[in-house]
């Protein structure tokens, strides 16, 4: 795939800003004009607004583009706004919006997303694709290939997180290894950070964002309100244009790699260290494997049922225990147990069929 860059690349971070929903014309144009002083990449504001639950908003509609339309020639800067269907695109379209974005929940319907790609096909507008509502990355890049097919290849992605049943302190949680595979798949895609959908609160904007930096992505998203209590969509994680400016004064842009010779000698050493020790763990994942495919000979011979509840338990119990004399976080142990543990439990299911594992 020949994709090709949305922004700048000598310019970094990418920076896109501006309210979660077009609310009225001089909500827009307020926030533009005091964007607008702070030199940002891509205005965005979204027009149409898939809610969760009927009642809430559900944007302005078609009236809005008219509004991003007088931003761009007010002031010259370039607009955004999400489509999910084949009148969104030819509404857009027609009002010159420069980037069209797909939304979460457009993403995770392969439907929706061939739809947009259809309405797409003879045009070169740039599209960036936010991930699914959900953590599959299949998805994802199914979005990415649908998009490029049409004929689009000015394509980057958003990264804004993912559902989590559970307490945490985001409101869509990171998933980090997930853009970072992605990033490993498709190289030359620009991938930007929605730190404001991942928070959903404003005290953790700053943080979510420089840990972006730091893995290399490419900009931020942040939503920017004039008035952010009274926004009419996700008041809690926008910002006011002041706020925003500081925070993107505070970010810290580390350079990719380093010609001082001393530090690459350094962190090859290192490195070195690290694929030693890759090995040696996966040589003792592999004994651990035919240790649990004898369990699964014995179990197979006396008609056991392969999962041990009381066992697993067991396991996960005393791993997490010994976590913290590692300085290892729980999560991280209960993550990588529970991978280990499916591994076993194939390789016991593949003993019991009589089948090479």
């Amino acid at each position: 795939m020949n994709i090709t860059p949305i922004f700048d690349k000598k310019k970094r971070p990418i920076v896109i800003a501006g309210p979660c929903s077009a609310e009225t014309e001089e909500q827009v144009m307020t926030a533009a004009r005091a964007l607008a002083k702070q030199n940002i990449d891509l205005f965005r504001s979204g027009i149409w607004k898939p809610r969760t639950r009927p009642g809430s908003f559900e944007g302005v509609g078609t009236e809005g583009l008219a509004w991003l339309k007088r931003v761009k020639q007010e002031t010259g800067l370039k607009v955004t706004t999400e489509v999910a269907n084949t009148q969104h695109v030819f509404d857009a379209l027609k009002h010159g919006i420069d980037v069209l974005w797909l939304g979460a929940r457009t993403t995770v319907n392969p439907f929706s997303v061939q739809e947009v790609a259809d309405a797409l096909k003879g045009t070169d507008i740039p599209v960036m694709i936010k991930n699914p509502i959900n953590p599959d990355l299949g998805l994802w890049a199914g979005a990415i290939e649908r998009i490029y097919k049409a004929g689009i290849t000015k394509i980057g992605v958003i990264h804004r997180g993912f559902s989590y049943h559970g307490e945490t302190k985001y409101r869509n949680v990171p998933r980090w290894e997930l853009p970072i595979e992605l990033k490993r798949q498709f190289p030359d895609i620009e991938i930007i950070c929605d730190n404001s959908h991942i928070c959903g609160r404003r005290d953790i904007l700053q943080d979510v964002a420089q840990k972006a930096l730091d893995l290399q992505f490419d900009g931020i998203m942040t939503e920017v309100h004039p008035t952010p209590d009274e926004a009419w969509s996700d008041a809690a994680q926008q910002i006011t244009p002041e706020v925003f400016g500081k925070l993107v004064s505070e970010l810290i842009v580390r350079k990719k790699s380093s010609d001082d010779i001393e530090f690459t000698a350094s962190l090859e050493h290192l490195r070195g260290q690290i694929n030693e020790m890759d090995s040696e763990l996966l040589a003792l994942l592999g004994q651990r494997m035919k240790v649990a495919e004898k369990i699964g000979e014995y179990k197979k011979v006396n008609n056991i049922s392969i999962l041990q509840p009381a066992r697993w338990n067991e396991i996960m119990e005393e791993a997490v225990a010994k976590a913290k004399i590692h300085d290892l976080s729980d999560g991280f142990v209960a993550s990588v147990l529970q991978a280990i543990h499916q591994e076993s439990i194939n390789h016991q299911v593949a003993v019991m069929k009589g089948e090479a594992v």
